[in-house]
């Protein structure tokens, strides 16, 4: 009797978590008809339940199985779709304000290791070395084989001045490199300027954040009165932008765009998924108070002839900044194809402190690419270092194990509508050979580095365009 009411209690256990999660889905998708509940799967995962319960070698919580299966079935969807834990939900929420504990890097899974899209600026993991397309194999003594990303995470960061041990595999090198790393806070400089030379602008975004959009207007009017004149080209830099909020993106592309103008647009199943986003202050203005700082910017910002950098480590919000202004061709994007992710994550709090991270809608640009796992062309590509040499700094979404799709029967298909890559009249010169290491990265206290090949490009592009924004409107 008491085996056949426990049998009966884990199906209904199992009916009630199907039903909980069919309601709570039902609620953010609108409503959305849903099939009826999967009764044979059902009955298996209750099974399996049971079978943990009354078998496995130690007593293993309820808690910590019906935890472990939402993580698996969420990391079982894309490599951007997880579980959040109260510590995980309370980091992201931090994370977006522009400050948080840990080494600094954004990261992905592949093939069960813990993968590097980008180290942030400024960071422990940007002043150690740490590359896009590095794969972490060891965190401290212990294997990152069968962790998920969100564990990994955990593990990463921590109290600063703590230490920790990376063991990290690169592509080219025939040993793993040990890497030890002494955590910090890590406050993110969302935005970094500086007037190169007279009427030259550079603003490198690192990434979208909360008040990006207010930070970037703060620093075009400052420039403005440092230049004391019109300028005659910008550069906006988002190299290894690993992205960030939707909204820090459409205030971006605003200050550049006519107003109104479309930014990028969303598809998905449910209506919130579908979204048509413009340069409007409706679109990056938030909080109570809705002041338009963008209103506030000289005029001339919207012509002043303009390049954006972009390489494999410019991730989703920076991809729809980069996608927007070279549909409506008011910059011209420099560098090497971005790293893909064109997808839309929407936060579901769950009410006790959790929320799942789901995969929702595919972002799209104003003249219809799909940006997912094709990324951004750019209309001058740049030698990014690799030629003769096995490249390791070249990960992108479609590299990602379970990556979605970007719509398109064949991936690797030219997207409809591209831009087609070097058709300006502009030939860069070759990459130096034989830099100094240490003359890549900024100096302490610099906004840029002495030996910028892409920026030095930027700016001979810029030079080459005329003094005047109609130059460059007829270099297409």
């Amino acid at each position: 009797m008491r085996s056949k009411l426990q049998q009966f209690g884990l199906i209904a256990l199992g009916v009630c978590l199907g039903v909980m999660i069919s309601l709570n889905f039902s609620a953010v998708a609108q409503r959305e008809v849903l099939g009826p509940l999967p009764v044979e799967e059902l009955r298996a995962f209750t099974e399996v339940f049971g079978r943990i319960k009354s078998d496995y070698v130690e007593t293993v919580e309820d808690k910590k199985l019906i935890t472990e299966a939402i993580t698996g079935m969420l990391a079982g969807l894309d490599p951007h779709s997880a579980y959040l834990d109260q510590d995980a939900f309370r980091e992201l929420q931090v994370g977006t304000q522009g400050e948080f504990g840990g080494l600094g890097i954004e990261v992905g899974m592949e093939d069960g290791f813990v993968k590097v899209v980008s180290p942030i600026d400024d960071s422990p993991a940007s002043r150690a070395g740490i590359k896009s397309g590095d794969l972490i194999v060891k965190l401290d003594e212990t294997s990152v084989k069968g962790l998920t990303l969100n564990d990994a995470v955990k593990r990463m960061r921590g109290k600063p001045n703590t230490q920790i041990v990376l063991t990290i595999v690169r592509k080219g090198e025939t040993k793993p490199i040990v890497v030890t790393l002494t955590r910090a806070v890590i406050k993110i400089q969302s935005v970094k300027s500086k007037l190169l030379e007279p009427g030259f602008a550079y603003f490198r975004v690192t990434q979208f954040q909360e008040h990006t959009g207010e930070t970037l207007a703060a620093a075009i009017q400052n420039l403005y009165k440092q230049n004391q004149g019109s300028m005659r080209g910008i550069v906006l830099d988002l190299r290894n932008d690993p992205g960030g909020l939707l909204n820090g993106a459409v205030a971006v592309s605003a200050a550049f765009l006519p107003q109104n103008t479309l930014v990028v647009y969303t598809d998905g199943r449910t209506e919130d998924a579908k979204m048509r986003l413009t340069a409007s202050p409706e679109n990056y203005v938030r909080g109570r108070i809705k002041d338009d700082y963008l209103s506030k910017l000289p005029a001339e910002i919207k012509n002043v002839p303009m390049v954006v950098l972009v390489n494999s480590g410019s991730a989703s919000a920076s991809e729809i900044v980069a996608g927007a202004l070279q549909d409506h061709k008011r910059a011209v994007i420099m560098g090497t194809q971005t790293f893909g992710k064109g997808s839309v994550q929407t936060i579901l709090p769950l009410g006790n402190s959790t929320a799942i991270k789901l995969t929702t809608a595919r972002y799209y640009t104003p003249n219809g690419r799909s940006i997912q796992a094709k990324g951004i062309v750019p209309d001058i590509i740049l030698d990014d270092g690799s030629a003769g040499r096995e490249p390791a700094l070249k990960l992108r979404e479609s590299d990602l194990d379970k990556h979605l799709s970007n719509g398109l029967k064949d991936e690797k298909a030219a997207v409809p509508g591209a831009p087609v890559p070097n058709a300006f009249n502009f030939t860069p010169t070759p990459r130096p050979k034989d830099v100094d290491e240490k003359d890549l990265k900024p100096e302490p206290g610099e906004v840029v580095a002495k030996s910028d090949y892409e920026l030095a490009q930027a700016i001979s592009f810029l030079k080459s365009r005329g003094p005047t924004p109609t130059t460059r409107a007829s270099a297409r």
